[in-house]
C-alpha cells in the first residue's frame, strides 16, 4: 500500500508539473506588449508565438497519450517535462523572432507529452475517494494557473522582463525530472501502433490554415502564397479525414462523431474558445496601449472575470445536478455573448470599469456555467474503449480552436486599420473589431448548441459537472489549458 506521504508527493508532483504548463499558455499574455517591442514583432508574429504554442500542442495531444500507453507513462512523462523545459530556457533567451516562435512549438511538444501523461499517471496512482479528490486538486489547478499565469507574466514584465516567466521554469522542471522516477509509478506497456499520418496531417493542415489567415491579413487575399496555404490545408485535411477512416487504431476516431451531441460540443468548444483567446490576447493589449497599464496591471485587470468564473464554476455541480447541463450551457455561452458584444464597443475614451471590467464579470459568470457541460456532452455516450479518445477530442478541438480562432481575429483586426491613425485609436479600433468578431464566434457557439445539443436526449449518466471516472462510466477527467 502506498504510504500517505508517497502519495502526497505524486500528486504534488503531477499538479507542479501540470500548473507549470498551464502557466505558460497564459504567461504570454500579459508580457505580449513588451515582448513585441524588444523582438520587433509585426501583428501577425506576435500571434505565432502564441498559435505556434497551441497548435502544435493541440495537434499532437492524442499522440502524445498514445505514447504513454506504448511506452509507458513515467517514462514519457520525464521524457516531455525535459523537453519542456529545454524550450522555456531557448524562449528565455530568444534573440529574434523565428527563434521564440520555433521554441514555442517545441514548448507545445512537450506539454503535449507531459499533459496526458500527467492525467493518467494521477488516475492510476489514486483509487475512489481519494482519486476524486486528487482530480478536484488537478481542476482546481486548471483555474488557478491559468489565472496566475496571467499575474506572474504581468509581475515579471513589469518588474524584470518578460523573459522571466520562462526562466521560472527551467528550475522548476529539473527538480520534478529529478523527482519523478523516485515516486511516480511505471504503467505497463501495451502493444500498438501510433497513427503518426493522422496527427502530421492534422497539425499541419490547420497550421496551413492559420499561417494562410495570418499572412493574408498583412499580404493580400489574393497573395499566391497565402492562397498555396488554403490549398495545401484543404488537402492536408482530406487527407487526415481519409488516414482516420482507414488507420487501425486511429488518433481520432471517427465514429466519436455518429452522436449529434458530441458533435456538437466538440465544434462548440471549438468556436468558444477561438473566441476566448482572442478576448485574452486583444484585451490585454488594450489595457496596456491605450488604457496604459503596466503588464502587472494588466494581469490584475483580469481579476473581476477570475473571481466571478470561480464562484460560478463551484456551484455548477449542484446546478446540474438538479436541471441536467443543457441550459447552463446555452446560458453560459450567451452571458459570454451579451459580454463578449459590450466589449466590442471598446474606444480610445473607454473607461477601465465600466468599458472592460463590468463586460468582463458577464464573461466570467459565462465561461464558469459553460465549460463543465461542455466537457461532459463532449465525452457522453462514448464507449469504454472510447471514453480515453473522446476526451482527448475534447481537449484537441479546444487547442486547435484557440489556434483556428486567433488566426481569424487577427486577420479581422488587421482589416480595420485605419492608416494615419494615432496609436491609441488605431489600437482600440483593432481591439474593438477583433472583440466585435469573437462575439460573432460566440454567435456561432450558441448556435450550434441549440441546434446540435439541445434538441438532443440528455445521455444517462451526463450531469454536466463531473466528470471524474468514478462517477460514470464513460467520463475521464478532461484537460482544461
Amino acid at each position: 500500500m502506498t504510504s500517505t506521504r508517497h502519495r502526497a508527493a505524486i500528486l504534488t508532483i503531477i499538479l507542479v508539473s501540470y500548473f507549470m504548463i498551464l502557466l505558460d499558455n497564459s504567461v504570454i499574455f500579459t508580457a505580449l506588449p513588451s515582448l513585441q517591442s524588444e523582438l520587433g514583432l509585426s501583428a501577425s508574429q506576435l500571434a505565432w508565438v502564441q498559435d505556434a504554442y497551441t497548435l502544435v500542442f493541440g495537434g499532437l495531444l492524442l499522440l502524445g497519450a498514445r505514447a504513454g500507453d506504448l511506452l509507458g507513462r513515467r517514462r514519457v512523462f520525464v521524457f516531455g517535462l525535459a523537453v519542456f523545459a529545454i524550450a522555456s530556457l531557448l524562449i528565455a533567451v530568444a534573440p529574434a523572432a523565428w527563434w521564440i516562435i520555433a521554441a514555442r512549438a517545441l514548448q507545445g511538444i512537450g506539454a503535449a507529452i507531459v499533459a496526458p501523461s500527467a492525467l493518467s499517471l494521477l488516475t492510476a496512482s489514486f483509487e475512489r475517494a481519494e482519486r476524486d479528490r486528487a482530480v478536484a486538486w488537478y481542476a482546481a489547478t486548471a483555474g488557478i494557473g491559468a489565472s496566475l499565469g496571467m499575474l506572474v507574466g504581468g509581475a515579471a514584465a513589469t518588474l524584470l522582463s518578460w523573459r522571466a516567466g520562462f526562466w521560472l521554469n527551467v528550475p522548476i522542471g529539473a527538480a520534478m525530472i529529478v523527482l519523478a522516477p523516485r515516486f511516480l509509478p511505471e504503467t505497463e506497456t501495451a502493444r500498438g501502433r501510433f497513427d503518426v499520418v493522422g496527427a502530421l496531417t492534422s497539425t499541419l493542415g490547420i497550421g496551413a490554415l492559420v499561417f494562410g489567415l495570418l499572412h493574408g491579413s498583412e499580404a493580400g487575399w489574393s497573395d499566391p502564397i497565402a492562397l498555396a496555404s488554403f490549398a495545401a490545408a484543404v488537402a492536408l485535411l482530406i487527407v487526415f479525414v481519409l488516414a482516420e477512416a482507414r488507420a487501425a487504431q486511429p488518433i481520432l476516431p471517427l465514429r466519436l462523431f455518429r452522436s449529434r451531441t458530441r458533435t456538437g460540443a466538440y465544434l462548440v468548444r471549438l468556436t468558444y474558445l477561438g473566441a476566448m483567446i482572442g478576448f485574452f490576447f486583444f484585451t490585454t493589449q488594450f489595457l496596456q496601449g491605450v488604457l496604459g497599464f503596466t503588464a502587472l496591471q494588466a494581469g490584475l485587470g483580469f481579476l473581476p472575470m477570475t473571481l466571478v468564473n470561480f464562484v460560478v464554476a463551484l456551484a455548477i455541480p449542484r446546478l446540474v445536478a438538479r436541471i441536467g447541463g443543457t441550459w447552463p450551457l446555452v446560458v453560459g455561452i450567451a452571458l459570454t455573448l451579451a459580454g463578449m458584444l459590450w466589449l466590442g464597443r471598446l474606444g480610445a475614451d473607454s473607461t477601465y470599469v465600466a468599458g472592460v471590467a463590468l463586460p468582463m464579470l458577464l464573461i466570467g459568470a459565462g465561461q464558469g456555467l459553460a465549460f463543465a457541460p461542455m466537457t461532459s456532452f463532449g465525452i457522453a455516450g462514448a464507449s469504454a474503449s472510447d471514453a480515453g479518445a473522446a476526451s482527448g477530442a475534447v481537449n484537441t478541438f479546444h487547442q486547435v480552436g484557440m489556434s483556428l480562432g486567433l488566426g481569424i481575429l487577427v486577420a479581422v483586426a488587421a482589416a480595420s486599420d485605419v492608416p494615419g491613425a494615432a496609436p491609441a485609436a488605431a489600437l482600440s479600433a483593432e481591439v474593438s473589431s477583433a472583440l466585435t468578431g469573437a462575439a460573432v464566434l460566440v454567435g456561432i457557439a450558441l448556435v450550434l448548441a441549440l441546434a446540435l445539443i439541445v434538441p438532443g436526449r440528455r445521455p444517462a449518466g451526463v450531469q454536466g459537472g463531473n466528470t471524474s471516472p468514478s462517477h460514470s462510466p464513460a467520463s475521464v477527467p478532461t484537460l482544461e489549458v
